[in-house]
């Protein structure tokens, strides 16, 4: 949802009347997280049941159709009574039944990965444009269709810390190496578990933020107990970050996280070496990030198995060593795509203005 946001900032900034005059209607899920976000930030928000059919198995597969049958049915309402200009989709399969619903409408579908999965593939046959993180998306595309290379758009207000604002935000040494530790909104429990172990060894050495996600929260905490008081004034805890996420990440001398698509986008922009630990019980697609960034000097990979084994000497070895880290980081922040807001926002509005003059997004 994080890329979308960022186009949603540039567009209103475009046309501050977008947000104000009701004129953005986001579609999202019954339960995630999503409406939690975006009540903060006043937009209007309607929810459609759906449900993925890649891996399910056959026990699961009728009732996960019948839910995909019910969003299409309510995204056909939700269009028919809206009538937007265009849509924007930035993948998943509670895209899949909005896309078929508004398919007489011009659409722009964003690929964050670089491998897309089956949803977002269904849905760029019906779409009118597409825009991608990187080049290598094209391979997996039809080649008839209109490919804008992006780049992955990253939020603004991100970007808006000097490091000296984001040391005092967190509370952090200035002149101490900083290690991030990141799973995701959810978190990582193989992330969280192996870094548990071995948490004394770093807080000797450096500075640490680990962001749990919320399910290993209470573990974490209770964990925290267990360090010295010389351990606890190095350490920094959270279960999720919302505006601070981007102080962390301008801090953060090295990151230790999954391999989401965020990963191309953000840690390019803020040039942050990062040692990446790809989700094992999903499609290949955090793979693909993850040896995308290793390929170009970037990042290393530890396989979610080798965790326990190997997180303590990789990041001794990185952090440990200043030009292994700037080597890292320029080939990292070489890889910045700065304009991939604006370059969306503009095909939408285009896309928008070939419809009928109309701004309904």
């Amino acid at each position: 949802m994080y890329p979308a946001l960022a186009v949603l900032q540039v567009l209103i900034e475009h046309k501050p009347s977008w947000k104000a005059d009701g004129d953005v209607l986001w579609i999202g899920g019954e339960d995630g997280m999503e409406q939690e976000i975006l009540s903060r930030q006043n937009i209007d928000f309607m929810t459609i049941p759906a449900a993925g059919l890649h891996g399910v198995g056959l026990k699961n597969l009728p009732g996960n159709i019948s839910q995909l049958m019910k969003g299409y049915l309510k995204s056909r309402k939700i269009i028919r009574d809206y009538r937007p200009d265009v849509l924007l989709f930035t993948g998943g399969y509670l895209a899949v039944p909005a896309a078929f619903a508004g398919r007489s409408v011009p659409s722009l579908v964003f690929i964050p990965d670089i491998e897309p999965g089956l949803a977002i593939r269904t849905i760029t046959s019906i779409s009118t444009q597409i825009a991608v993180s990187v080049d290598q998306t094209r391979r997996y595309l039809p080649s008839a269709k209109s490919v804008t290379v992006s780049g992955y758009p990253v939020r603004a207000k991100l970007l808006d810390w000097t490091r000296k604002k984001a040391f005092k935000s967190l509370n952090l040494v200035p002149d101490l190496l900083t290690l991030l530790i990141f799973g995701g909104s959810k978190g990582a429990r193989s992330i969280n578990r192996a870094s548990k172990e071995i948490l004394p060894d770093l807080l000797r050495e450096m500075q640490v933020i680990h962001i749990t996600g919320k399910l290993d929260w209470e573990e974490m905490q209770t964990n925290m107990k267990s360090l010295s008081k010389q351990e606890k004034e190095n350490y920094r805890v959270f279960p999720f970050l919302h505006n601070e996420m981007g102080a962390a990440l301008r801090t953060a001398d090295l990151v230790v996280s999954r391999s989401g698509a965020s990963i191309l986008g953000e840690y390019p922009m803020f040039g942050l070496p990062a040692i990446l630990v790809p989700y094992p019980h999903a499609w290949r697609y955090q793979k693909t990030n993850a040896q995308y960034l290793a390929d170009r000097g970037a990042a290393e990979i530890i396989a979610d198995e080798d965790l326990p084994e190997q997180l303590l000497p990789r990041v001794q070895a990185i952090i440990n060593d200043q030009q292994q880290l700037m080597k890292m980081g320029s080939a990292m922040k070489a890889l910045a795509q700065p304009k991939a807001a604006e370059t969306i926002a503009q095909l939408l509005l285009s896309l928008a203005g070939n419809a009928k003059g109309g701004t309904r997004l």
